[in-house]
């Protein structure tokens, strides 16, 4: 198996002596830290498994699968036609949150206002009454290599391309920072990137919290769920046996810990 071509470092969980099996996989930054946490507790599990993981998003973890650079992926959208010869399961579900930084005094805002704001049509904060700011809208997001941008834009940007003011960063973590450190600064990451401590500030979308209840409900408009993605000829049975294992109740512990919502237990992944 070729190593995967990441775009940024690869996450890895270290080898225990006598380690017998290596499973490779890509996708996702959005859901690294659930990852980390996944491979750490699996890795108690079953301390012959050893994980590389390569969060270089969705849609390229996607093509790297089809094409034998990865076991499996992590996607944050659905499948498309475009996933020829891919098997996509669901594993756990996460929302994309619309974040600010902290000097923003909004609340809430609407689908139609953060459409407006991405797609070039809203450009000033005073634009907004509320926001507190009178500066130039700096909005951050992600490109199309990521899973996070082909959910938004179906979701929000009702299909349309996102406008060349946005900063596009290559992993959620690097949007969470650009907001924090941009007092005009607006981006689209899940929710274990704009939490407690990761200095921004979730706002509301319609009125509805972009929190676990709310996503786990199907409340929340951009609620997703997360996939596990492997070949649809001879899969590892490596990878297989972890997707299967992410669906236990001993798995939800974890992904509720680590900043997802875990809705799938004991399902075993055909």
């Amino acid at each position: 198996m070729a190593a995967v071509a990441a775009v940024v470092p690869a996450l890895a969980i270290p080898a225990t002596a006598g380690a017998t099996t290596t499973l490779i996989g890509s996708g996702s930054s959005a859901e690294q830290p659930i990852l980390t946490a996944l491979f750490a507790a699996y890795h108690k599990v079953q301390p012959k498994v050893h994980f590389i993981y390569s969060p270089d998003g969705g849609n390229a973890g996607a093509k790297d699968v089809q094409q034998g650079r990865s076991q499996f992926a992590i996607n944050t959208r659905a499948p498309l036609p475009t996933d020829s010869g891919l098997t996509y399961d669901k594993v756990f579900k996460d929302g994309i949150c619309i974040a600010v930084n902290p000097a923003n005094h909004l609340k809430t805002l609407t689908t139609t206002q953060v459409a407006n704001i991405f797609l070039g049509n809203l450009t000033s904060w005073t634009s907004l009454p509320g926001s507190g700011l009178t500066t130039t809208i700096a909005p951050f997001g992600r490109g199309s290599s990521a899973g996070t941008y082909t959910f938004f834009q179906s979701a929000i940007l009702k299909g349309q391309t996102q406008a060349g003011s946005v900063a596009q960063k290559s992993t959620d973590g690097d949007v969470a920072v650009a907001v924090k450190t941009t007092s005009a600064g607006i981006g689209y990451v899940g929710l274990a990137h704009s939490g407690k401590g990761s200095g921004v500030k979730r706002l509301e979308l319609n009125g509805v919290p972009c929190a676990a209840p709310q996503i786990k409900s199907g409340k929340y408009l951009l609620s997703r769920y997360i996939w596990f993605v492997v070949p649809r000829k001879k899969p590892s049975k490596a990878a297989v046996a972890f997707a299967t294992w992410i669906r236990t109740k001993a798995a939800a512990k974890v992904i509720n810990a680590a900043g997802a919502v875990a809705t799938y237990q004991n399902k075993n992944i055909k």
